[in-house]
């Protein structure tokens, strides 16, 4: 995955370097060829970030080249930055008479010797990042875009309806609450009940057990699961349903034939549907599938799992979406014990309980989590569950880290503009209560803004990220004055450490952020 915020410094960069009294100072010290160098290599940099999209989070090689580039570019970027200021001054107090009067700018005592200076420290600069970009090119990155190689991986993925309720722990009040829900709305065609949540909530979890409830079965004539995924084809989306359906699959089929089929099956019949794990936010989409889901008998339902609540407003037909939580203190030990413990006799490993109550705070209440990270330590030493306890939940390796994989997908899914103000807050530290304004100020001052049209402001535009970060249940814990306007919020534990896996393995504090604490 390429570095959302080394791509958005070397953007930065590139303005800085195309600055018009920046360029002109140079000129009249002798430094404007170190200075297109320069922009060359930046360029050669950005061409190879954007290569390297799917080996950042496989290779631990990769991440060390990475880091060694951010602080190069950090360095560039902080003497850019004093150059620009410095003569964007002078250019307003000498006009267009500053190759005359070059000498102010440098210094009343050596202007030669300030310019050979800076052109050497250019130079110098230069000379890293380029054998940096050397460097780079010996992974031989794929230059293919990870969000499409994301997408093609995920089509693989399937969900099913089986669930073993004794197994779960934690949810009966919530398939309650989904039941009661479940059973209004008898008079509507169809009603579409949205389950909102971050990935490995255990929103699938919820949908089984209320698809497999007995009542349910027996309510309901026609019971349908269907994992959409990715790829929101009206088509692909029917004739999962009719293989739901049918237990088989329809082939070579038109799409008019298929909706004939489509109507067979449902038609008068009042049905459950599960679309589990739904991404899409397109409402010309939607709006397409769900005139073909009408035909069915009043009371219908449409249970749809998400982790966006623009999915769950564009789909949804009930007043409120369901909010899955986190579970209870409680909850969290006992399926943390199960996972952990097994059979063997929790009170016969005393030395663990202590640091396992410290290893389940990490978990952040989320099942996945609790529950790879339980079994991951089942039979495990001392030694291995005080690793998992001073370690990141990001930097599990290899197979057994399946939940930044999962919590992964929601990063790889928001716009580029979202990416970069979302890893910002990995500066931030965990459970950290941000103050909306001062994180708008923040991405505003970092360049992280960028209005869609002329008279937008930067401030609007701002609040539109936010909201679309919260919208996607990035942010949690909102707090609101008594106008109801939004106040402060935090970024869930884990997903405070994608941020800093997204960051990097070190993410290193520019000296405009750290002199402005």
């Amino acid at each position: 995955m390429a570095d959302a915020i080394l791509l958005n410094i070397t953007g930065e960069i590139l303005k800085k370097l195309g600055c018009v009294a920046l360029r002109e100072i140079a000129a009249a010290s002798g430094y404007k060829a170190e200075v297109e160098r320069l922009r060359g290599t930046i360029n050669t940099i950005k061409a190879v970030l954007l290569d390297a999209e799917d080996e950042q989070l496989e290779s631990h090689a990769v991440r060390y080249w990475l880091e060694r580039l951010k602080d190069a570019l950090y360095d560039a970027d902080d003497l850019l930055d004093e150059l620009v200021t410095v003569a964007a001054r002078k250019k307003a107090v000498n006009g267009n008479k500053l190759a005359k009067k070059v000498k102010i700018f440098f210094s009343d005592s050596n202007p030669i010797t300030f310019a050979i200076s800076i052109s050497r420290k250019i130079k110098k600069i230069r000379e890293e990042l380029d054998q940096i970009a050397q460097d780079g090119h010996r992974f031989a990155f794929k230059p293919l875009p990870y969000v499409e190689t994301s997408v093609a991986k995920r089509q693989e993925r399937e969900t099913h309806s089986f669930v073993l309720e004794e197994e779960i722990i934690g949810r009966d009040d919530d398939k309650k609450c989904m039941l009661d829900i479940l059973y209004q709305y008898q008079d509507q065609d169809v009603c579409v009940i949205p389950i909102v949540g971050i990935g490995g909530l255990g929103k699938t979890t919820l949908a089984q057990l209320v698809y497999n409830d007995d009542s349910v079965v027996n309510f309901f004539d026609l019971r349908l699961w269907v994992c959409v995924s990715d790829n929101f084809s009206v088509k692909e989306i029917i004739v999962k349903i009719l293989k739901s359906a049918t237990n088989s699959e329809p082939q070579n089929m038109q799409l008019d034939q298929i909706l004939r089929l489509l109507r067979l099956q449902i038609t008068g019949k009042k049905y459950l549907l599960v679309l589990d794990d739904v991404w899409n936010e397109d409402v010309e989409k939607w709006c397409a599938l769900s005139v073909l889901l009408k035909v069915g008998e009043k009371g219908s339902k449409i249970l749809v799992t998400t982790r966006s609540i623009v999915v769950a407003k564009i789909m949804g037909t009930i007043p409120h979406p369901y909010y899955l939580r986190g579970l209870s203190e409680g909850e969290s030990w006992t399926l943390f014990a199960k996972m952990a413990f097994g059979l063997e006799e929790q009170d016969e490993n005393q030395e663990l309980l202590s640091i396992g109550k410290e290893i389940v705070r990490k978990c952040a209440n989320v099942p996945l989590a609790i529950r790879v990270i339980g079994s991951l330590l089942r039979g495990k030493g001392t030694s291995a569950w005080l690793n998992v306890r001073r370690t990141s939940l990001a930097e599990i390796p290899g197979d057994n880290n399946r939940i930044m994989a999962i919590l992964r997908l929601s990063y790889h899914h928001l716009p580029s503009s979202l990416k970069y103000c979302f890893v910002y807050c990995a500066l931030f530290p965990k459970d950290y209560e941000i103050e909306k304004e001062t994180l708008i100020n923040l991405w505003m001052a970092e360049g992280l803004v960028s209005p869609a049209y002329e008279g937008q402001s930067f401030e609007d535009v701002g609040e539109e990220y936010f909201q679309g970060l919260l919208q996607r249940c990035f942010f949690q814990d909102v707090t609101r004055d008594k106008w109801g306007s939004i106040k402060s919020c935090r970024v869930h534990d884990l997903l405070h450490d994608l941020a800093i896996e997204v960051a990097g393995v070190k993410y290193k504090v520019s000296k405009r952020w750290r002199s402005g604490l």
